[in-house]
């Protein structure tokens, strides 16, 4: 079973910036899809961003499109969440998580295995 360990979340101004990782362990990394998820406080947990096993598609939220970026190194096991121009609606606990196939086959929890323990992100007006 694949180990997630997040880590880069804080404090931030609004309009600041904040680079979240994620490190797997495991062999199946680098054959995985790859998700970020958020959870603000009494809200559902929902999708943010999602990144195939290759690298080469990638899907977002439409409430992140064009601030957002993920990104991943299969040689260092490692997927990225690169959050620009953020907003205090952005706080939440991020979780990375592992998708079921290489390929991103949907935006739902239940598309995803294995989750991280999430870290916090806070964005102060």
């Amino acid at each position: 079973q694949v180990q997630l360990v997040e880590s880069g979340g804080g404090l931030v101004h609004a309009g600041g910036s904040l680079r979240l990782s994620c490190a797997a362990s495991g062999r199946t990394f680098s054959s995985s899809a790859m998700g970020w998820f958020r959870q603000a406080p009494g809200k559902e947990r929902e999708f943010v961003t999602a990144i195939s096993a290759s690298g080469g598609n990638t899907y977002y939220a439409d409430s992140v499109k064009g601030r957002f970026t993920i990104s991943r190194d299969n040689g260092k096991n490692t997927v990225y969440l690169q959050m620009n121009s953020m907003k205090p609606e952005d706080t939440a606990v991020y979780y990375c998580a592992t998708g079921w196939f290489a390929v991103v086959v949907g935006t739902r929890e239940a598309d995803f295995g294995s989750w991280g323990q999430g870290t916090q992100v806070t964005v102060s007006s």
